[in-house]
């Protein structure tokens, strides 16, 4: 066995088979239906010529999406033209956070303390939009403590602008998006 062989094999072996479920499930019935025909011989293997095969890489940058770095590029040129403010302020409320803070299982003192830490930390590096994962309090009893604490500390930070909650697959009421104010006109 050569090495294209070795590659031939490893290839067949990691590909992900692409196409509807319901074209999979009609292949898979037609190849049963088939080697069923053929008793008192070995099944034939199926066919499997209708299966796109797909590399790993391309099947994690499905999965994982691409990092768009011209986006922030055009962004930046609209900060230094000073271009209008709301294609500045359109463009941060899509912009994914720069940073992340989870703050699950902290007390109310350490997460304060954590909070202060990391707004100050991020506006040094220049993030812009922040990210604070506090949960939605389902194992509270009354109001999420840590959501009335990560609203508080965002009406008293000085450099905290607007805030909201972001779609369901980026934590829905669970977390809170916050925009850095900054010296700049957007």
């Amino acid at each position: 066995m050569d090495f294209g062989d070795i590659l031939d094999e490893w290839e067949r072996l990691t590909a992900i088979p692409q196409g509807s479920k319901k074209q999979l499930k009609k292949q898979a019935e037609k190849d049963k239906a088939a080697a069923s025909r053929t008793s008192g011989q070995a099944a034939p293997k199926p066919d499997e010529s209708h299966l796109k095969k797909v590399d790993p890489l391309t099947a994690w940058l499905r999965i994982h999406g691409v990092y768009d770095k011209d986006a922030d590029a055009e962004a930046l040129a609209m900060y230094e033209t000073g271009a209008d403010a709301r294609k500045c302020r359109r463009h941060l409320l899509q912009k994914k956070p720069d940073a992340i803070i989870d703050l699950h299982g902290l007390t109310q003192a350490e997460a304060w303390n954590a909070l202060d830490s990391f707004f100050e930390n991020s506006r040094q590096q220049g993030f812009e939009k922040l990210c604070i994962v506090h949960g939605k309090g389902m194992h509270s009893d009354g109001d999420a403590v840590l959501k009335q604490l990560a609203k508080r500390f965002i009406e008293r930070c000085p450099f905290a602008g607007e805030s909201g909650h972001g779609n369901a697959t980026s934590g829905g009421s669970g977390a809170t998006w916050v925009i850095l104010k900054k010296g700049r006109s957007c």
